[in-house]
């Protein structure tokens, strides 16, 4: 069985970003584990919960297929907690898995400095960071480099968990 791990902030995560994309992957028999700052629920911008599973900082890459960083109005954890959340995506990306990131949640990826020289997207907003970090900018809804995953927002949400499926084999 498949297993991808999706990273929310503890608050205003986005709930399109995150259900969306977790429906498509776990009705294709994928398991989905969360990971955050702390255990326990997490509010999305809309009102729907979540429950971390695991904390951030107990992920290892060797249990997972691929890593899924959501987006969000809590962008400002994200900034404020950047080795953390980038410690994953560097792991993930070096082991060849996917390393994903809807929204504002690309500068992630691009802190981390796996988008040099990359394909990506993302919220307007972070176009300015994934530029920085040595993207190629495309501005497109979803794109696809390797084994990078961007997307750039909640309206890409369902072709965003069709291209993880996809680029999980499945």
């Amino acid at each position: 069985m498949k297993k991808a791990l999706f990273v929310v902030q503890p608050d205003t995560f986005r709930d399109e970003e995150y259900f969306e994309p977790k429906k498509i992957l776990e009705d294709a028999g994928v398991k989905v584990i969360t990971a955050s700052l702390k255990l326990g629920e997490m509010k999305g911008k809309l009102g729907r919960n979540t429950t971390a599973e695991i904390l951030l900082q107990d992920v290892k890459a060797d249990d997972f297929d691929a890593i899924v960083y959501i987006g969000g109005g809590g962008a400002d954890t994200y900034y404020a907690n950047a080795d953390a959340f980038s410690k994953p995506a560097k792991e993930f990306f070096a082991d060849g898995k996917i390393t994903a990131s809807i929204c504002i949640a690309g500068i992630i990826l691009a802190g981390a400095g796996v988008l040099k020289g990359k394909k990506a997207t993302s919220f307007i907003d972070g176009k300015d960071a994934l530029l920085k970090g040595g993207a190629d900018f495309t501005g497109k809804s979803v794109e696809i480099d390797g084994n990078i995953i961007t997307a750039n927002g909640p309206t890409a949400a369902s072709d965003f968990g069709k291209a993880i499926l996809e680029a999980l084999n499945l």
